[in-house]
């Protein structure tokens, strides 16, 4: 029961991050005037793409940390079962940096269309 309280925050940790990486930077990248990013202004959508990477990254660490860290509790536990357990964490894995690949590309495609 324990692991599936795990799983279920690893997603949570994932959807907030797909879900707040692209609203941050473009929430800062469309927050500053025309006139400023014309003049040569400050440009203050790459420190909103910094800012979201970051979260990504905290947030899938987190995600693939917790995972992993029951995974390994599992198997030490029943060492027996340590194929099950392998092949029944990979899948959650690969989701959850799937989710946080996306969500970088998401963040890189508001920079290069800024």
């Amino acid at each position: 029961m324990k692991r599936a309280g795990l799983l279920c925050k690893g997603i949570l940790v994932a959807g907030f991050t797909l879900i707040l990486a692209p609203l941050l930077p473009g929430s800062v990248a469309f927050a500053q005037a025309p006139a400023a990013a014309a003049g040569g202004g400050p440009v203050w959508h790459y420190l909103g793409a910094a800012l979201g990477v970051g979260i990504i990254v905290v947030g899938a660490g987190f995600g693939i940390g917790k995972l992993a860290a029951a995974a390994a509790d599992g198997i030490a536990r029943q060492p027996s079962a340590a194929a099950q357990i392998t092949g029944a964490v990979q899948l959650p894995l690969f989701l959850l940096e799937g989710v946080a690949i996306i969500a970088e590309v998401v963040v890189l495609l508001v920079v290069l269309a800024k």
